[in-house]
C-alpha cells in the first residue's frame, strides 16, 4: 500500500476542488482533474510536482497516470519550477495583425527574458507564444494567471506587469 499524499493539498485547495466536484455527477470525479491541477499549481507557486499530482489522483479517486496525462497535455499546466505568475500573449493571426508581436517584444524587453523563460526572481513566467486565447476581437491580448487583458498597449502591459507581486 502506498503512503497517502492527501496532506499535500491545502484546505483552501480542497475547498476549491470540492467546488468543481459539485459540478459533476458523483461517478465523474475525473472531470475535475484539470481544474484541480490548476488550483494546486497556484498553491505551489506556479507548478505541480509528481507528489502533488499523486495527491490529486488520490483525492479524485483516479489512477495517477490519468492525472499525469492531463498535466502533460495542457499548456497551462507547468510541471517544472517556473515563475509564480504565468503571462501568455496571443500570437494568432488576428492578434498579430493588431500588434501582438510588438507586445511580445515589449514584454521580453521589460522583463529581461525570452518567451518560455522565467524572471530570475521567480515572479513571472513568460509562456511560449500562444496560438489562440479566444479573444480575437480584443487583440492584442494576453492572459495573466487565467485573467484576460485586451486591447493592449505597451503602457497597459507595464501597468499589468508592475502590479504582479
Amino acid at each position: 500500500m502506498t503512503e497517502s499524499k492527501l496532506h499535500l493539498l491545502t484546505d483552501h485547495s480542497r475547498e476549491e476542488i470540492d467546488g468543481w466536484l459539485a459540478r459533476y455527477p458523483e461517478d465523474q470525479k475525473q472531470s475535475a482533474s484539470l481544474a484541480a491541477l490548476r488550483i494546486v499549481q497556484h498553491q505551489n507557486d506556479g507548478h505541480v510536482t509528481v507528489d502533488l499530482m499523486d495527491a490529486i489522483a488520490e483525492y479524485l479517486e483516479m489512477e495517477p497516470i490519468s492525472v499525469y496525462e492531463v498535466a502533460s497535455f495542457y499548456s497551462m499546466i507547468e510541471t517544472k519550477p517556473c515563475g509564480r505568475h504565468h503571462v501568455s500573449v496571443c500570437t494568432n493571426i488576428a492578434c498579430s495583425l493588431m500588434g501582438s508581436d510588438e507586445i511580445v517584444e515589449h514584454c521580453e524587453k521589460k522583463l529581461g527574458i525570452k518567451t518560455g523563460e522565467s524572471t530570475p526572481d521567480g515572479r513571472i513566467l513568460l509562456k511560449k507564444e500562444e496560438e489562440c486565447l479566444a479573444a480575437c476581437g480584443g487583440g492584442p491580448m494576453m492572459q495573466v494567471d487565467h485573467v484576460y487583458y485586451e486591447n493592449l498597449t505597451p503602457e497597459k502591459v507595464d501597468d499589468i506587469l508592475d502590479k504582479l507581486d
